[in-house]
């Protein structure tokens, strides 16, 4: 069945949530509306539809209109298998002692690896990502250096690659969380294919979850996010830490972590080490 997306911007928050809302009460109605800040630093928000029928193009454009819209990009989405696709795209990736792959590509996991089992799926973080794989290299960076922490926690996991590496690699307790319940799905669906069957994971925005205070303090939390809620999570992050633990920070283009890196200096961590893949930055910081 074709599928259509209709995108736009404005560099006003309350405009765009406005227009989203709006946007809802269309006909044909969207089976889906998103509203988003771009993260590549320019102030924008995206507004977008998703449709099953094709909106109506004159509709759209008094909705840009009326809200100081740029005008509606309509664009018809083919028909495809994104999973059989991305299965199709995807090759293994090394990232220090960690081998990640699908199971297309199990007879390739070298014998000396650690081996980190995870489908294309509906959850962010195949690990093909730069910010995956900066995580799982400057986790390795620290194992190599004799850090063996007792307490992981990975806050929104995703897939819950970090998590799975922890959990096994240390003798350690590891719980990790996320914002969507379909990602806790995907993640302890992963953490049994990868002989972790046992690794909790709980539906959480931030430590808003019992079981996380519970566990606190950690020696080691993990957090592939955005810069936004990284950011918003410093106080939280340095509240949960253990004295002398550490954090490991992605999701952040080049040109946002000196904000982020502000952002848990004030909160009395120091940096470690940065680390560039790309356009993104991998950062690790220590109380």
């Amino acid at each position: 069945m074709p599928t259509w997306t209709a995108l736009t911007t404005l560099s006003d928050k309350a405009k765009a949530e406005a227009l989203g809302a709006a946007l809802e009460d269309l006909e044909p109605e969207p089976t889906g509306v998103g509203v988003f800040e771009l993260e590549d630093g320019s102030g924008l928000w995206e507004v977008g539809g998703y449709f099953l029928e094709q909106p109506d193009d004159i509709a759209l454009t008094i909705l840009a209109m009326a809200h100081g819209a740029r005008p509606f990009a309509v664009s018809e989405v083919p028909e495809t298998d994104w999973v059989a696709h991305v299965r199709r795209e995807l090759h293994p990736v090394e990232a220090g002692r960690f081998f990640l792959y699908g199971s297309h590509d199990a007879d390739r996991l070298p014998g000396d690896r650690v081996g980190l089992l995870i489908e294309a799926a509906m959850a962010f973080g195949t690990g093909h990502h730069g910010t995956t794989k900066g995580c799982l290299e400057a986790f390795d960076r620290l194992l190599a250096a004799g850090v063996t922490p007792d307490k992981v926690a990975d806050i929104g996991c995703g897939t819950a690659v970090l998590a799975i590496a922890a959990a096994k690699v240390l003798e350690a307790d590891v719980i990790a969380s996320d914002i969507d319940p379909v990602a806790v799905e995907v993640a302890l669906a992963n953490a049994a294919a990868n002989g972790v069957p046992d690794l909790a994971c709980v539906e959480a925005a931030g430590f808003d979850h019992p079981d996380l205070g519970a566990g606190a303090p950690y020696d080691l939390i993990f957090a592939n996010i955005l810069k936004g809620p990284l950011v918003e999570l410093a106080p939280d992050m340095a509240a949960h830490l253990a004295p002398a633990g550490h954090v490991i920070l992605s999701g952040l283009l080049n040109e946002q972590a000196e904000a982020v890196i502000a952002a848990y200096t004030d909160a009395g961590l120091a940096l470690v080490d940065r680390r560039v893949i790309g356009e993104w930055s991998t950062l690790t910081l220590r109380r």
